[in-house]
């Protein structure tokens, strides 16, 4: 024996006006805290430690969902400057290539501040790359000696 009731379309539809506004209340809602969560991580992006950006895009991420005006602009934005905005996209996935993208950013601003022969970052990764490059006919566990830094 079943107690449950069928659904019957009539009293439901009394519903629906007060479910459309409480999805619009929560949307609005939820797009202030975003905004404001914004604010504090663009508050707190400039002191030292790394908390400003993650900070930024979760209530980017957040404002994004909830609004459509400013999903809107995103794309437009998006569109506009795609090298910009794609480490930010890479970021607001499922699941985000934090290395990576932390990765290509040091190396943006690397190029941007540093004096070429100052750079750091390239030649460090080529130097640890060397290091487990394997080499040999085989390539059977033959690993190549390692240097300090390759000479340029």
């Amino acid at each position: 024996m079943t107690f449950a009731v069928p659904s019957v379309p009539l009293l439901r539809a009394s519903d629906a006006p007060a479910r459309e506004l409480l999805a619009r209340v929560s949307r609005f809602v939820l797009t202030v805290l975003g905004l404001f969560i914004m604010l504090v991580g663009l508050v707190t992006a400039p002191l030292p430690g790394h908390l400003g950006l993650p900070i930024l895009i979760v209530g980017l991420m957040i404002v994004l969902r909830n609004s459509f005006k400013a999903r809107r602009r995103f794309v437009r934005i998006q569109k506009a400057h795609p090298k910009m905005i794609f480490p930010l996209r890479r970021l607001l996935r499922r699941e985000p290539e934090v290395a990576p993208v932390a990765w290509q950013q040091v190396l943006r601003m690397e190029r941007l501040i540093v004096p070429r022969r100052y750079r750091f970052a390239v030649r460090s990764r080529r130097w640890i790359s060397s290091r487990g490059r394997v080499r040999g006919a085989t390539g059977a566990g033959v690993h190549a000696p390692a240097q300090p830094f390759p000479a340029e």
